[in-house]
């Protein structure tokens, strides 16, 4: 409950040039006009309040061009001049106390504009609740929680650095699992909670990344048509009901990431779009503010208010809600002022180039703001072009990400297991270009929910072959996702091979895993995790050349690649050989850099996998025989569409 010093006033009576102006003070409002608020949602939306004794609702908009603004709900019979706000001086932000108002009061604001004949009923852009979609009231709402978290607070840094494991689940939260039995609607928050929580626990991923739970009104948008930057979604619950979610997950050692989506927001009239009457948050040329393949606005990343705005949603998940990272949507869009546009439809920076040079500020800005206040998380950009230095500090000249997808491994890797294997070999520097870059930025490998929607099939009708070959195939893909240096993203339903293509509109189909072919990647999927996690050599230098080295690479007639990943000094290599076709590879030498006993701690092919259980016996011993420039080898056997995981005997 915020104090606001002075007598009784009605919201109409408000100072307008005193320095007097309740939640706000001359500094605050600077800030914010400035672009360097990056806490405005303490501020702006609606909070409860004390003025002059009287308990209420305090309310404050950013809209300099309206020439009125009045809020309405509930409350007042939804009258458009009952209760009027009264404009802070010159700062654009408008500002009210209604008394008597609780906490679960329905409102928008009613905005008229002093530029155009314009009038229109808005939802508080810096709400903390809206309402059920597709009603489109905003909500008044507190954060009030107690946190048991803090064990998992205290010692995060540990589990999000460069060096961490990080094997990340990602979750369409309304299509994980539904309630069949009750017209198969989602599950909440708090429902979710322990179940999402023990499978994970049980899977072995290290954290789940949530498609943006931030509220949107198409639910068939997948969250990102946000219009609730401050909000999350009710489909599923309060803001408290997510907390208890993501506390629940802390709790058994998940972190949780977020996906935020600062690059566009939809065109809704309740929406941000066209706010006061004027493009406010977007760019008013269509060149510059529409992005035409989602029908969407795009921000205007020049405008100060604007980035206060975002930062400040960006900072609300992390410090409201304990979110571990943020995921940032579609950052090619942002950087490129050309994105998805033909000559003409484009309007050059002012040095005549194509970056969008106000968004590279607002993304450095962003990450800057994010490091300093929270040096424990990791911000990741889905960036699917080769721009430089995107998981760079800001004094290299970098955009400042903790880490980028590899889109470039993702869709090189899935055209590659979607060839029959016969031709393989013609397209195996599909597999090794990555090399070339793989320490160029921070690395994420993610098979994500893009891959498995909107026709392009699931990822086992990716793979090639009939039958049990694509689950060997999937299989041999997991474990090469696995092998290769960088962080690792799996969308559900992956993790079982999901047989339909994903559909927001149903469940996953849970029933599969009493199909032995199923629960054998899922059970794989276990134990890659498990093993990633444990070994130090599969993580820990993930993202530094040293910690990667090809053993053979060039071997495109057998399509089998071999290579050894490195954990530093006082932890064991693993040797990690790929074979990409239908053919059992016999005798197969493999140079090590020492001799002992190499144990074959993982194998696709295991029956435990449901695979056909051709393997090694457990392990096999180097021999004094020089192979592949290294002193030792190993002969051994590769299933086909198998991938084999052996750890050294003894450390580096």
């Amino acid at each position: 409950m915020k104090t606001i010093g002075g007598g009784p006033r009605t919201a109409s009576s408000l100072p307008e040039a005193t320095r007097e102006t309740g939640l706000f003070t001359d500094q605050d409002l600077h800030l914010f006009n400035e672009g360097t608020d990056v806490r405005a949602y303490r501020r702006l939306g609606s909070h409860r309040a004390t003025l002059g004794g009287m308990e209420g609702v305090a309310f404050a908009v950013w809209a300099p061009n309206a020439q009125s603004i009045s809020v309405m709900g509930d409350f007042n019979g939804w009258d458009k001049d009952a209760n009027p706000l009264g404009a802070l001086r010159q700062s654009g932000i408008w500002h009210g106390f209604v008394p008597g108002l609780e906490v679960g009061s329905v409102y928008k604001y009613h905005l008229r504009s002093r530029v155009t004949q314009f009038a229109v009923d808005k939802a508080d852009p810096y709400a903390y609740r809206q309402e059920v979609p597709p009603r489109t009231g905003s909500v008044v709402a507190d954060l009030d929680y107690k946190w048991s978290d803090q064990e998992w607070m205290k010692d995060r840094k540990g589990r999000s650095g460069l060096s961490a494991p990080m094997s990340v689940y990602e979750v369409h939260l309304g299509s994980w699992r539904r309630v069949p039995d009750e017209g198969d609607r989602f599950l909440t928050y708090r429902e979710m909670a322990p179940l999402l929580a023990d499978y994970v626990e049980h899977m072995g991923f290290t954290h789940v990344e949530f498609l943006p739970l931030t509220e949107h009104p198409f639910y068939g948008s997948w969250g990102y048509q946000t219009t609730g930057f401050f909000a999350a979604s009710s489909r599923f619950g309060t803001p408290q009901d997510l907390m208890f979610l993501i506390d629940t997950l802390h709790q058994r050692g998940i972190g949780v990431i977020l996906d935020w989506v600062p690059s566009h927001f939809p065109t809704d009239e309740h929406g941000l779009a066209y706010f006061d009457g004027t493009h406010l948050y977007e760019h008013a040329d269509r060149r510059q503010g529409h992005h035409q393949d989602w029908d969407s606005f795009i921000f205007n990343y020049g405008r100060h208010e604007v980035k206060s705005f975002l930062i400040s949603s960006a900072l609300f998940w992390l410090e409201a809600f304990h979110i571990d990272g943020l995921r940032v949507d579609a950052v090619a869009s942002m950087l490129y002022l050309d994105y998805s546009r033909k000559e003409g439809e484009w309007i050059p920076n002012k040095h005549g180039g194509r970056e969008n040079l106000e968004a590279i500020e607002f993304l450095r800005q962003l990450n800057e703001h994010v490091y300093r206040e929270y040096p424990d998380v990791q911000t990741t950009a889905e960036e699917s072009t080769s721009w430089p230095m995107v998981s760079r500090p800001l004094y290299l000249g970098g955009l400042g990400f903790g880490l980028k997808w590899d889109m470039g491994w993702m869709h090189d890797t899935l055209a590659y297991m979607a060839q029959d294997p016969i031709f393989r070999k013609f397209h195996h520097n599909e597999l090794t270009f990555r090399a070339m870059y793989a320490f160029t930025e921070n690395f994420v490998l993610p098979l994500s929910h893009d891959e498995v929607a909107h026709g392009k099939k699931s990822l086992l009708d990716k793979m090639a072959g009939e039958a049990r070959d694509r689950f060997a195939n999937l299989r041999l893909l997991l474990g090469s996702q696995f092998a290769q240096p960088g962080k690792k993203l799996l969308f559900m339903g992956g993790e079982f091979a999901q047989g339909r293509e994903w559909s927001h509109d149903r469940s996953l189909d849970w029933h599969l895993l009493d199909v032995d072919l199923h629960k054998g990647v899922q059970t794989w999927v276990e134990d890659l995790n498990r093993f990633y996690r444990g070994e130090p050599a599969m993580h820990a230098m993930d993202c530094v050349p040293s910690g990667f080295e090809w053993v053979d690479c060039c071997d495109a007639d057998s399509s089998v690649l071999s290579l050894m990943r490195h954990g530093g000094k006082g932890t064991r290599p693993v040797l990690v050989a790929l074979n990409f076709t239908p053919a059992a590879r016999l005798d197969y030498r493999l140079g090590v850099p020492r001799g002992g006993f190499w144990r074959e701690s993982l194998n696709s092919d295991s029956p435990r996998y449901a695979g056909g259980g051709w393997g090694n016996f457990g392990g096999v011993e180097a021999a004094p025989v020089a192979a592949h420039g290294r002193p030792c080898s190993l002969t051994v056997t590769l299933p086909a569409l198998s991938a084999l995981f052996f750890t050294c005997p003894t450390p580096d």
